[in-house]
């Protein structure tokens, strides 16, 4: 690991803010190291969200270390390959809290492995905080989840938003992964407020998860002409899909969702002059966000995206919690999360009573010559 020189106004707003009740009464735990768990794709086709989030978890957890730890104990976190599967998402749990006696999880990283833990997690009261799961469902009837990122349907209205108000769009065409929670749920809240602001949905399009060819729906979006085709989705099928697109002439926008994020890395031409919601952009004047951009790319030589960002801001996030908990205990962690208030790279971070993000902003990002542009911020 390369040793980090921070600067004296870079470990003041990384960490004072998180140690403000460090004085509280130590953690109850006995043992010299916190162990937090982590769960994602580190491995396969949606590898790039859970290797970023986990990236960016461990270096503020390399942080934290490096400023003394929680309470003086040093924080391990513990990271496993959900495959984006859902059954390898319950398997790594489980591991995590059979086997490694973890205290709190920060995860999983996709909505749907997120969804298939869920049952478990509030079963065994476990204090889960996932930094980008963003289905409804996450945190409903859940007291002990919570996430840092905002949900499916806040950024599908935003987006609508943006179409309508922004871009001065009156046509639009849906393009959704059936069977997809997360593209079914982001549709669904942008097809709402697309029609409550005048829009008219002109068509709905679906693909399967296994498919590959895109023609036929992107011929029946062609003969309508919309002016916005909304497809959220993740990088590995949006790429395709606007490779298609190109080669067949269509010229309306596209717009996504989060799951973008990356799609200039390999799909910078066909993604030109395209639109998408996002949790920050790496484009912002904020000191923290360019302290926290330096940091990791000294780390992993790389811009960070949105997951990365958001697993930074979750760790900081909960190793607060647990610092003002003054234990390690479920109920006493899960209690702080409730109250906590955390000013982090994708905005300010605080709770609802769902353990939902209240009044988060978020960012537009314009794909413009392989580069992700902060366009404007919506609030819902």
């Amino acid at each position: 690991m390369k040793k980090r020189i921070f600067s004296l106004s870079l470990v003041a707003m990384l960490v004072l803010s998180v140690f403000t009740l460090a004085g509280c009464s130590s953690s109850s735990s006995s043992d010299e190291v916190i162990k937090i768990g982590f769960i994602g794709p580190l491995s396969g086709d949606a590898a790039i969200y859970g290797t970023s989030a986990s990236e960016g978890a461990q270096l503020a957890v390399d942080e934290i270390n490096e400023a003394g730890g929680i309470d003086g104990k040093t924080i391990e976190l513990i990271a496993y390959d959900s495959k984006a599967d859902q059954t390898e998402a319950i398997n790594a749990y489980n591991r995590l809290r059979d086997q490694d006696e973890v205290v709190a999880v920060i995860g999983g990283t996709l909505s749907g492995e997120t969804l298939a833990m869920k049952d478990l997690m509030v079963a065994d009261n476990m204090p889960v905080l996932s930094p980008t799961a963003t289905a409804v469902d996450v945190t409903v009837d859940a007291p002990n989840i919570f996430r840092a990122c905002f949900l499916d349907d806040y950024q599908g209205k935003a987006a609508a938003n943006f179409a309508t108000n922004d871009l001065g769009a009156k046509t639009a065409a849906l393009l959704v992964g059936t069977g997809n929670p997360y593209s079914e749920g982001v549709s669904a809240a942008f097809e709402e407020v697309f029609t409550a602001n005048g829009g008219t949905i002109v068509g709905s399009e679906s693909y399967g998860t296994t498919d590959k060819d895109f023609s036929a729906q992107l011929t029946k979006i062609k003969e309508l002409n919309p002016e916005i085709v909304f497809v959220p989705d993740y990088v590995q099928t949006v790429g395709p899909i606007l490779q298609k697109a190109a080669e067949m002439g269509i010229t309306a926008t596209f717009m996504g969702a989060d799951g973008w994020d990356g799609i200039q890395e390999e799909y910078a031409d066909a993604a030109q002059d395209n639109y998408f919601t996002n949790h920050y952009a790496a484009d912002s004047p904020s000191e923290l966000v360019q302290s926290f951009i330096t940091a990791y790319q000294d780390e992993y030589t790389t811009v960070p995206n949105s997951f990365a960002a958001l697993g930074y801001d979750a760790v900081y996030v909960m190793t607060k919690a647990i610092t003002a908990a003054g234990s390690t205990e479920a109920d006493a962690i899960i209690t702080a999360l409730t109250e906590t208030e955390n000013q982090g790279v994708t905005g300010t971070l605080k709770f609802d009573e769902n353990g939902d993000p209240k009044d988060k902003e978020v960012t537009i990002i314009k794909i413009d010559q392989g580069q992700l542009k902060f366009e404007t911020q919506v609030v819902n």
